[in-house]
This record gives structure tokens, C-alpha cells and sequence, in this order.
């Protein structure tokens, strides 16, 4: 148990920005100075802490922001952070501040920079999930998941009036490279014909199964979604029209790349919840002596997972939804 007077905790949002990251900064800043820690955030990421832009946070610095996409901390992509002098300086930034902790809010790439980090130096680390891919081992949902999620049927939604009115099959591309949930689930849930995921990978035989089967029902338009993972050097979207058009000419195709709007956004109801609930239980678990281990939620309750089976242990898709999407979409 943590029992120090005057503990200090740094927290910092890294990668790709989600929606919820506000929601957890307030959660951390808000937990910690109802026990009587002072809090500092550091800004940019890693970045940020190589170069020390750090600053005390205090209640009224997280006020209203719960309900606002992106993050107030800003965040970044540091190289300087990969190098052994990069992380000797942030270390040596965080002593000067007396900083005692780290929290560390981001997705597989931050947190395994937090785990070398930690394991260089006696610097207690924990890790939040926040990334709309869902593709951390050891959690049910990471922060922004939900919210990307949401933005993603309902674009759909929209591009399934004009695929109707002309008679289109659309490729939607949406983000995780290497985890298909935001494909798999929108498909389901926007009520697409086909999902194309890293995990399920579409080869030659079942896209033509899957244009047979929309001639045969005489379906005038589909969607499909497409995880953004490259094939041949071109986006997976790109990919599988360009290959409609030279294997099935007769179909008119378009693509969608919805990009960046997934991130943007205020965060759903269910992000703010989940974010709160893990920014909270990260300064219980430092109360509680734990360190370098990521909060996850698992069942609807908190687990601690260690930061390196987190991002080392791949995150699996239940089968199940692939099932369900083909019955679905006949």
C-alpha cells in the first residue's frame, strides 16, 4: 500500500488519439487529488516527456471535458522514445518534476513503450487502454471502441441509401490493420453483406461465393466492410473493388474509406462509463502497490493484467460473429 506523503503521478495520452481518452485524464486527475496526490500532465505524448512539457493538473483543468472527443493532453508518435537516450531523458524529466508514477493512457505501441520504460527503470507504470482497434489482450472493451463503433454504422447507414438508389456494391474501409472487431461488429450491425478481417482473410473462392450468392437473391446493392490492412501495396477496400472490376465487370463498385472520422466525436455513453471506471481504478491499483500491469475490464469487472501479456498475446475474435454475419446476410 502506498502510504507516501505528497505522491506525485504523471499521466499521458500516446498514439493514436480515441474517444473517452478526456473521460479517463479527468477519472486519473479527479481519483488522485481526492487522495491527496498531486498530478501532472505531460503533454505529447512520450514526446512530451522527452522534452518536458509537463504541467500540474488540478480539478478545474479536466472540467468539462468528460463529454469531448480527442484528447486535452494532446498525443504523438515518438521515435526519440524508441531510443535508449530518449527514454534516459524522459526518466530524468520525471525526477526533476518528483513524480513518483506513470499512467499511461494509449494502445498496443504506448504500452509496450511503457513496458520498456519500465523495465529500464524503478518507475511504477500503469497502463490504460484506450484505442478504438479493441485489440488489447486481457480487456472485453478499450476506450473509444464504442464510440468508433457507433460512427462507423451510422455511416453506413448513410452510404446504404445511396447503394440502394443506384445499385452498388460498396467497399467500406474502416481502421484495424491487424484486428478486424470494428469490421466484424459494424457488419453486423449495420446489417452488411460481408465483413473482410485480418483474422478471416477473403481468398479468391469466397468473394466469388459471396457475389454468387448476391446474384442469386437478386440483391440489387451490398456493403461490405473492409478492415484497412494493406494487400499488394493498396488499402484492403481498394484491393477487393479493383478485383470485382476485373473479375466481375458487369458490377458497378464503389469505395468508401471512412478514415479519420472513426476517431472524431464525442465519446458514446458507454466509453465515458468505461473510461471513468478505469482512470478510478488505476490510483487504486497504485494505492495497492501495483505496477506495470494494464486495467482492464473483463465480465464488467476490473482485472489487472500484466502491461506485457497485454500487447505481446493476441486479442482473438470470437468466431461465432463470423457465423452470425453469413446467416444474417443471406
Amino acid at each position: 500500500m502506498i502510504r507516501k506523503e505528497n505522491f506525485s503521478i504523471g499521466v499521458l495520452t500516446s498514439g493514436g488519439d480515441s474517444p473517452g481518452m478526456n473521460a479517463c485524464i479527468r477519472a486519473v486527475t479527479r481519483s488522485a487529488i481526492s487522495n491527496g496526490w498531486k498530478v501532472y500532465g505531460i503533454y505529447r505524448g512520450y514526446e512530451g516527456l522527452i522534452n518536458d512539457d509537463i504541467r500540474p493538473l488540478t480539478t478545474e483543468s479536466v472540467s468539462n471535458t468528460i463529454q469531448r472527443g480527442g484528447t486535452i493532453l494532446k498525443t504523438s508518435r515518438s521515435k526519440d522514445f524508441m531510443t535508449a537516450e530518449g527514454r534516459k531523458k524522459a526518466y530524468d524529466n520525471l525526477c526533476s518534476h518528483g513524480i513518483d508514477a506513470l499512467i499511461v493512457i494509449g494502445g498496443n505501441g504506448s504500452l509496450t513503450g511503457a513496458q520498456q520504460f519500465a523495465s529500464e527503470y524503478d518507475v511504477p507504470i500503469i497502463g490504460l487502454p484506450g484505442t478504438i482497434d479493441n485489440d488489447l489482450y486481457g480487456t472485453d472493451s478499450t476506450i473509444g471502441y464504442d464510440s468508433a463503433l457507433n460512427t462507423i454504422v451510422e455511416c453506413v447507414d448513410k452510404i446504404r441509401d445511396t447503394a440502394s438508389s443506384h445499385n452498388r456494391i460498396f467497399f467500406v474501409e474502416v481502421m484495424g490493420r491487424d484486428a478486424g472487431f470494428l469490421a466484424q461488429n459494424s457488419a453486423i450491425a449495420a446489417g452488411a453483406e460481408a465483413a473482410i478481417i485480418p483474422e478471416d482473410q477473403t481468398d479468391v473462392d469466397q468473394l466469388a461465393q459471396f457475389i454468387g450468392r448476391g446474384v442469386r437473391k437478386s440483391k440489387n446493392s451490398s456493403i461490405v466492410i473492409v478492415s484497412e490492412a494493406q494487400k499488394d501495396g493498396v488499402g484492403g477496400a481498394m484491393y477487393y473493388a479493383d478485383r470485382v472490376r476485373n473479375e466481375y465487370p458487369d458490377y458497378d463498385v464503389r469505395v468508401t474509406i471512412l478514415g479519420y472520422l472513426q476517431r472524431g466525436g464525442k465519446p458514446s455513453a458507454f466509453d465515458r462509463i468505461l473510461a471513468s471506471r478505469l482512470g478510478y481504478a488505476s490510483i487504486e491499483a497504485l494505492k495497492e502497490g501495483q505496477r506495470n500491469v494494464m486495467i482492464g475490464i473483463a465480465n464488467d469487472e476490473i482485472v489487472y493484467v500484466p502491461i506485457t501479456r497485454a500487447v505481446k498475446k493476441d486479442k482473438p475474435i470470437d468466431r461465432e460473429l463470423i457465423s452470425v454475419l453469413s446467416v444474417l446476410s443471406i
